[in-house]
């Protein structure tokens, strides 16, 4: 009855926080934007930048008018902390020289202007773009690290999980919300996807939950899975990377903990530490029949994410 209670009431809130147009609680609206913007100190690679806009909702920002160009200032420069170099969503990546938005956007729409000397492509090897503090822009390596900012239009439309994913959805045996990605990813990759869209890579902390990701699973058959070793077996929060054989969840808690919580077990002879290209199998994995198992970290495989659907709301 209580989660039940809490679940009403969650929807509730997100409702009305529908009609203040919240997106998430670390993006700030801006109305001449019309939109959100994030600022992101901690620098990445132009690629990294843009997934990371990308997994959560957004899309890495680029400065296509006067309006925009001068929240991505007002934010970078009054943020955390003003630095000399901030990407634009502005790339090449494409078609040489052909610079456009992430948005689709051609470079020749846009208010701004080239600082000295630039564009100069050095070593043919620059094609994306970065803002500096003057407001002008040059090309660098994409796979140079900057900050950035993220960008996401107005919204109104948030689930009972607190998302615009739609394909987050809520279940009320654990007052949680799940979600299953089908194409698959190397387990950091995956890690990275959940927590970008206000989750985690799904822990099983109940007999229920153990249940509800059986359940996810089955509803999501072999043949509509793709870019996954094994599309049986599905990445969750759990792995053995700060001691070999010594396995925790993500949160930190022992894998007996886990096991013993869910009820479930290792599948016979896992894990097995299994070696390939001198790499062992260190990262955590449900079989459709609910079995644990150890996996190579590096290789793709389908994953499920789990957030609660507060995660991404301002709560008092």
């Amino acid at each position: 009855m209580v989660k039940i209670i809490s679940t009403l009431l969650i929807i509730i809130y997100t409702s009305i926080l529908s009609e203040c147009r919240q997106f998430r609680f670390d993006y700030k609206y801006y109305r001449e934007i019309d939109g959100y913007l994030k600022y992101n100190i901690v620098p990445a690679s132009w690629h990294d930048a843009r997934l990371r806009c990308l997994y959560e909702g957004a899309e890495l920002a680029s400065p296509i008018n006067t309006n925009m160009l001068k929240a991505l200032r007002e934010i970078w420069t009054h943020g955390q902390g003003p630095c000399s170099t901030l990407w634009t969503g502005v790339h090449a990546t494409f078609s040489k020289g052909d610079y456009f938005s992430v948005g689709g956007v051609p470079l020749a729409r846009m208010p701004i202007k080239w600082s000295t000397n630039e564009p100069d492509n050095f070593q043919n090897v620059e094609d994306c773009l970065v803002l500096l503090t003057n407001g002008t822009v040059a090309d660098v390596p994409c796979y140079d690290s900057f900050s950035y900012a993220c960008f996401r239009k107005k919204t109104s439309v948030v689930t009972a999980c607190g998302t615009i994913d739609p394909e987050y959805t809520l279940d009320s045996r654990t007052a949680s919300c799940y979600k299953f990605h089908s194409a698959g990813l190397i387990w950091s990759r995956a890690f990275m996807t959940c927590a970008a869209e206000g989750g985690h890579l799904a822990v099983i902390d109940t007999v229920g939950e153990h249940l509800v990701l059986k359940d996810i699973f089955a509803k999501h058959p072999p043949n509509t899975l793709f870019n996954a070793k094994d599309r049986d077996i599905a990445f969750i929060g759990f792995s053995d990377w700060g001691k070999k054989g010594t396995w925790t969840t993500i949160h930190g808690s022992k894998i007996e903990d886990m096991i013993a919580a869910s009820k479930g077990r290792w599948a016979d002879g896992q894990p097995d530490n299994a070696f390939r290209d001198g790499e062992g199998e260190s990262c955590g994995g449900i079989f459709r029949n609910g079995l644990y198992d150890d996996l190579w970290c590096n290789s793709p495989n389908v994953f499920i994410c789990e957030k609660s659907p507060d995660s991404l709301l301002e709560l008092d």
